[in-house]
């Protein structure tokens, strides 16, 4: 599986990548992570991909991605064309519209908004939109992941780390179990 988080530096992209890719390890999957920014570490775009296998990994670089998951417009604009038909989209509902064409399966989350009023503190986002990926896309053991995140954030910080990539996933189920019921 092939993964792409982007957004605008100051996002938390590149620790998303990280922590998506040492939690795969743990899962006994083999993984490669790769990041680049621009030369603006707050504002520039930023991405973080990660691919992780069962078997070996020759790939070092990913033209296509199995799933891509956007923080920006900016981000989406740029890495959409790498997003393989019927891939999955994931992406902050409130800074990003996706075009109406995209044959992605698309799911929004309006991240930014729910970490600073569940947590006072926007630089959250990305551990909500990480619990709320993985519960969708199944991509590590949520145990590992979790374990990952704990050992992954500023000391102090754990508790509410965990408590939004945890809320995270209960907005992925909850919008899951809508997408079923829709059907």
């Amino acid at each position: 599986m092939r993964l792409r988080f982007a957004g605008f530096g100051g996002q938390g992209v590149v620790l998303c990548g990280f922590i998506f890719g040492k939690a795969a390890m743990l899962d006994g999957k083999n993984c490669i992570h790769t990041q680049s920014y621009g030369s603006a570490s707050r504002g520039g775009l930023t991405k973080s991909d990660v691919g992780i296998e069962s078997g070996e990994i020759y790939d070092l670089v990913h033209d296509e991605v199995d799933v891509l998951v956007t923080m920006s417009q900016q981000s989406y604009d740029a890495y959409r064309g790498a997003l393989v038909d019927g891939g999955l989209l994931f992406f902050e509902s409130d800074l990003v519209t996706p075009a109406k064409d995209d044959q992605a399966r698309s799911f929004g989350l309006q991240a930014t908004d729910i970490a600073f009023k569940e947590f006072g503190r926007k630089t959250i986002a990305n551990m909500l939109m990480i619990g709320f990926v993985n519960e969708i896309a199944e991509i590590v053991s949520p145990e590992f992941l979790l374990r990952t995140v704990s050992g992954s954030v500023p000391p102090g910080t754990e508790e509410k780390n965990i408590a939004a990539l945890e809320m995270g996933m209960r907005h992925a189920s909850a919008q899951m179990g809508l997408e079923k019921s829709s059907r």
